[in-house]
């Protein structure tokens, strides 16, 4: 991955970050924008949020989702670049996968 794309990846992070915090409201919920992966095209970007508490995260992911056209604009007028990456929302379930692997590690017979 070119240092440029890294540079522009924590650059969409932040900046989507900020957008959610300030434009959606959250009730009793914890949203953290995890990552942002941008193709090597900059045509489209993934952003990666992580909610808490977990049962959450669909009807999270939902209301994003319903508001992502406000969120593009509002993104397309903020990054002074050409073209602003297309955005869609992920749920990052790293940590998830970490629980479950250490669970399955926990498990196996020590020698």
């Amino acid at each position: 991955m070119s240092e440029r794309i890294k540079k522009l990846n924590d650059l969409l992070r932040d900046e989507v970050g900020k957008i959610l915090v300030k434009e959606l409201e959250f009730n009793d919920v914890l949203v953290t924008v995890v990552r942002a992966d941008i193709s090597p095209t900059l045509e489209h970007a993934t952003i990666w949020i992580s909610v808490f508490p977990d049962p959450k995260r669909e009807k999270v992911l939902q209301k994003i989702n319903q508001q992502i056209y406000r969120l593009q604009q509002i993104l397309n007028k903020r990054l002074a670049m050409h073209p602003v990456p297309k955005i869609r929302f992920e749920i990052d379930k790293t940590e998830e996968e970490a629980a479950r692997i250490e669970k399955l590690i926990e498990k196996t017979p020590k020698f």
